[in-house]
């Protein structure tokens, strides 16, 4: 996706460094650090920029020069029939509130005459709720992710977001943070970029296996999620995959764990799938129970950038749970 076409002037005006911080210059296939004493610089690979500070990532420049697969293998790399049989497996999982929560969202960005930038990382696929976006004048999606994939506008890791301070007025980080290996400096970073106004939107797991192989670092708990986000005013939070989904997710790996098997896998992948799919539907009526947030596959947050900070004796009384 050609980041130049995809983007306001107003954007492109905000990049920076992911080094230094600094403004960068635009050539004809790349950018360039204007600070002298750093002078890094980044390709732009079909019209995607490579905006990475290799010191601070998993990834290199030249995973993306060369077309290697990063945390998400290229779609060009699996079979039609792979694909097909993907498509034919009952779905485990369910995000209850993603819909609503994007709602919510955009109601608080407020788009009008003048157009609201919102980044969302981790953006090379379509998340729960996303298309809520779809057809709504006044919003701009710059979309960017550490993967390249057809909705990848720009490549960059979250623990240097190449944008200047105070450009957006919202960011979504759906399902990202868990793989992370540092989610305090990439929550910092989406401070740092926000408005004074700017809104977040955050989805993580909780009681949900490994996903994404060797890029899954963390879990965290509805407190945990929290206190991740200290520094915004919550708007709202709670549970947004329930038990039921945890449960199916747990049974799934329970019979996975007794083999290494790719082909025994996949016939367990999908014996586990047709036998425990119908436990997402419990969490329609679990979602919003008290006692569904010691217990739920995932949590979500929205919030709103602050200068305060939330201390963690205030963080341990906003327990909401059941268990004593």
């Amino acid at each position: 996706m050609n980041f130049s076409n995809k983007t306001s002037v107003y954007i492109r005006s905000t990049l920076v460094c992911p080094r230094c911080k600094l403004k960068l210059s635009s050539r004809a296939n790349y950018y360039v650090c204007k600070n002298e004493a750093c002078k890094e610089k980044y390709p732009i690979i079909n019209g995607t920029p490579i905006l990475i500070n290799e010191e601070n990532s998993l990834f290199e420049i030249q995973d993306f020069i060369k077309g290697n697969s990063t945390t998400i293998e290229n779609k060009s790399n699996s079979g039609i029939l792979k694909k097909s049989i993907s498509k034919l497996i009952p779905k485990i999982s369910a995000n209850i509130k993603g819909d609503l929560n994007f709602k919510k969202f955009i109601k608080l960005i407020q788009p009008n005459n003048e157009v609201k930038n919102i980044l969302v990382i981790g953006g090379e696929s379509t998340g729960q709720g996303m298309k809520q976006f779809n057809g709504i004048n006044g919003i701009s999606l710059v979309e960017t992710d550490v993967s390249m994939g057809s909705r990848t506008m720009l490549v960059c890791d979250c623990h240097d977001i190449p944008f200047s301070d105070n450009t957006f007025d919202g960011v979504v980080v759906q399902a990202v943070l868990e793989h992370v290996v540092d989610p305090y400096r990439c929550v910092e970073e989406i401070h740092r970029v926000l408005k004074s106004d700017g809104i977040v939107y955050s989805e993580t797991p909780f009681m949900q296996q490994v996903h994404m192989g060797r890029y899954d670092f963390t879990r965290f708990t509805h407190l945990g999620h929290r206190r991740l986000f200290r520094n915004f005013l919550e708007i709202d939070s709670g549970a947004v995959c329930g038990p039921g989904m945890a449960l199916a997710w747990s049974f799934q790996y329970f019979l996975l764990s007794f083999t290494e098997s790719k082909k025994i896998r996949t016939v367990v992948i999908l014996f586990s799938s047709v036998v425990s799919f119908f436990l997402k539907y419990f969490d329609y009526y679990l979602v919003n129970k008290k006692c569904a947030l010691d217990s739920a596959s995932g949590f979500y947050f929205l919030g709103e950038k602050s200068k305060k900070k939330l201390t963690d004796k205030e963080l341990i009384r906003s327990y909401k749970g059941c268990v004593k």
